[in-house]
């Protein structure tokens, strides 16, 4: 009788250790398998010249402005550019969390454009993998009214550029985030009669952060059929990201002036072998319209 009670004693201390390391297990399955959206993989909307996959918050607005000074090449004659200057002013607005549209305006071609921007997928701890967005716009080149007695065959269609992309980026550790920007785009008017209109690229980038408030940022754009007898270049850019409150404060080096997708990627004319290229800034500033809640 002993051994029996001893038996179904130590029988049921065995079920019981058991039911708890089971409970144990799955607890700890519960929380490996839980996914979380991983947050600020970007602390801006551009890299420099690309965007990026954060949106601008439902019911905020952001401003942008982007500065391009003149080559720096011919030194002090010009200050190294800083007596010349291209601007592109961009306004975002959150829509919802994961619809953005904007409205900017550029000196480059004095051209207009409309852009949506929307998350498709984030990126996730003990998850998905890679944050997912989509990105589309359309320019008017404006400038091109002086040209008519030029090309008197010029229509609307001709002044329409067109941009898609889809932005995949992950963000590595604390640290580094890296995308990559698989891009389509339209000109309704190419200067090249060799270079197609419809055109495709591939562009690159990433932030490494150095300290909570200072990061290097650099982005570069492949254009992939580029007509071989061309005075332009692929974009390349590489600068500093300063974090100041509600500022995000970018200086930069980039041998593209221009600052939409469609001129960067098919009109960079500056070369960095030659020294020839352009300083510049991007500075962001967020504004809040949601409403507080109010307290009980």
């Amino acid at each position: 009788m002993k051994f029996i009670a001893f038996s179904l004693i130590l029988i049921i201390n065995l079920q019981v250790f058991s039911q708890e390391d089971l409970l144990k297990s799955l607890e700890s399955t519960t929380t490996i398998s839980k996914k979380i959206p991983i947050s600020s993989t970007f602390k801006s909307y551009k890299l420099i010249n690309f965007e990026t996959t954060k949106l601008v918050p439902k019911q905020h607005l952001d401003l942008i402005i982007a500065h391009r000074f003149g080559s720096v090449k011919n030194g002090i004659d010009d200050l190294f550019g800083l007596d010349q200057a291209s601007t592109r002013i961009q306004f975002i607005y959150g829509l919802t969390d994961a619809i953005n549209l904007s409205f900017s305006r550029s000196k480059f071609e004095k051209t207009y454009d409309l852009a949506a921007k929307y998350k498709l997928k984030s990126q996730e701890k003990h998850g998905f993998p890679i944050t997912i967005v989509g990105y589309n716009l359309i320019a008017v080149n404006t400038a091109l009214d002086k040209e008519l007695s030029v090309l008197p065959k010029l229509s609307f269609e001709n002044r329409l550029r067109y941009a898609n992309q889809l932005i995949i980026s992950r963000k590595i550790n604390p640290k580094l985030s890296l995308e990559v920007i698989p891009t389509f785009f339209y000109d309704g008017l190419v200067q090249n009669p060799n270079q197609e209109n419809a055109q495709f690229a591939i562009g690159m980038g990433g932030k490494y952060q150095i300290s909570k408030r200072f990061g290097v940022i650099m982005d570069y754009g492949s254009h992939l059929n580029r007509t071989k007898n061309t005075n332009f270049n692929n974009p390349f850019s590489i600068g500093m990201e300063i974090e100041t409150g509600g500022h995000v404060f970018q200086l930069h080096f980039t041998n593209a002036q221009g600052m939409f997708e469609n001129a960067f990627l098919a009109n960079a004319n500056g070369d960095w072998s030659n020294g020839d290229f352009f300083f510049g800034f991007n500075l962001h500033r967020d504004f809040n319209f949601k409403p507080k809640s109010k307290k009980p």
